[in-house]
């Protein structure tokens, strides 16, 4: 059995090549993580919603 705690993940969204999903760590902070292939971004969640105000900019 393992010493590492359980982190609760979810998934927000998903396409062929990329997943966007957040971590509820066990501290009781969330966690948001963008996967585009090989390179992962993990986000706190003021700078999640900074990147997302970004990305609806370029809409």
């Amino acid at each position: 059995m393992s010493d590492e705690p359980d982190i609760d993940t979810s998934t927000i969204a998903e396409t062929v090549n990329y997943l966007i999903w957040k971590a509820a760590e066990p501290d009781g902070e969330v966690t948001y993580h963008l996967e585009l292939g090989a390179t992962t971004l993990h986000f706190f969640p003021e700078e999640w919603e900074e990147f997302r105000e970004l990305i609806r900019s370029i809409g």
